[in-house]
């Protein structure tokens, strides 16, 4: 299947799986009279391959090392990538940030590295599947600077166009989608 008719699937599995109408309050604390919950679509076997399929041809010639985000959103998307990454001979390795460490074991705030792996000097892009303002992603960045990870990007699935370019800006991150919310909002028939 070609990139954009792998495009057009995936919009109308997450049209169809991912999107609603109806007054929800956001991560943000923000309201909206519409919401996007990427998980029955990052769970659905077409629409995670999907997903995977499309960041990664997105991100594929960014010269990456790394892939990852704050939990919950990041991590199948940063898994699938990885594998994906692995198939096509390009391998991008996958970790996610905790919104807070755990209180047991090795107390870790970024997880999925090995022993011997650091991020330090690493090129990292945080994902995400939804993002508003960019707050969530934001934290994710901290972590991985805090490692000495050099945050080239921040990638989300779906961008609300509400905040998160301008937030990102700010930090000194470029920021990319694979849709905004107006192509849900006001689809073309």
């Amino acid at each position: 299947m070609s990139i954009s008719a792998s495009r057009a699937r995936l919009a109308k599995i997450i049209a169809k799986r991912s999107f609603g109408r109806g007054e929800i309050t956001l991560a943000s604390g923000r309201k909206s009279d519409f919401y996007f919950n990427l998980k029955p679509t990052m769970f659905d076997p077409e629409g995670a391959a999907l997903l995977a399929e499309l960041t990664y041809d997105a991100l594929k010639d960014d010269g990456l090392d790394y892939i990852g985000g704050l939990e919950m959103g990041a991590v199948p998307l940063a898994g699938a990538i990885a594998q994906l990454s692995w198939i096509k001979g390009h391998p991008i390795a996958a970790f996610f940030v905790r919104k807070k460490p755990k209180e047991h074991g090795a107390k870790l705030l970024v997880e999925g590295l090995a022993k011997d792996e650091t991020l330090q000097g690493k090129r990292v892009v945080i994902v995400e599947d939804v993002t508003t303002t960019g707050g969530s992603a934001i934290k994710a960045v901290e972590s991985v600077r805090e490692a000495g990870g050099n945050v080239v990007l921040a990638f989300t699935m779906v961008d609300r166009e509400e905040g998160a370019a301008e937030t990102f800006e700010a930090a000194g991150i470029p920021f990319r989608a694979l849709f905004k919310a107006g192509e849900f909002l006001n689809p073309k028939s």
